[in-house]
């Protein structure tokens, strides 16, 4: 073999190879360390089946009634402060941001105490349900008896994810669109 035909061998060799080496290299020894989404994922996890009582002048909510829908909650006490307004503010404007696809977006405010939420606070936060949480409820939210996280619960009625206590919404918004534009459920 001539030494040209030898060298021409040798170019088409290391030309298709060497894309699998990077790409092998690459895999292995080069891991990306941001992810898609702004909430913290969370083995998705079952919400018990159990009927929560309601504050005066609402009907109790049954586990049932929230499937079919993407749901934020929020758990925390009935007196509400400025975490908890910043949390029920957050889940407002991202079920508001959804447009056209908000009534596939609900809300639920499980008030952690015996408490009875002000009246002036509920008017502000008209489609927002408020139950009694049961202590199953709660266990089912991690981190959710310090009362500054708010929870995304799936059509099927898994929690799933969970974003910060002062959560930046338009990376909020960001996540609820991604997940209506390719889940067929809900």
């Amino acid at each position: 073999m001539q030494r040209s035909a030898k060298l021409t061998l040798a170019a088409i060799i290391a030309v298709c190879t060497l894309p699998v080496i990077a790409s092998y290299t690459t895999f292995y020894f080069w891991q990306p360390e941001d992810s898609v989404n702004y909430g913290e994922l969370i083995p998705p996890t079952p919400l018990p089946e159990a009927t929560l009582a309601a504050p005066a002048g609402q009907a109790a909510l049954e586990r049932d009634a929230m499937n079919g829908r993407w749901t934020l909650v929020y758990a925390g006490p009935a007196s509400c402060d400025e975490t908890c307004q910043q949390a029920l503010y957050a889940t407002r404007q991202t079920r508001l941001a959804q447009g056209k696809e908000m009534d596939r977006v609900s809300r639920l405010w499980l008030v952690t105490d015996n408490g009875t939420p002000s009246a002036e606070l509920l008017a502000t936060h008209r489609e927002l349900r408020v139950a009694h949480a049961d202590p199953a409820w709660l266990a089912r939210l991690p981190g959710s008896e310090q009362g500054t996280h708010f929870y995304l619960v799936d059509p099927l009625g898994n929690v799933m994810m969970r974003f910060p206590q002062q959560p930046e919404i338009k990376l909020v918004i960001k996540d609820l669109q991604r997940l209506l534009k390719y889940s067929q459920l809900g």
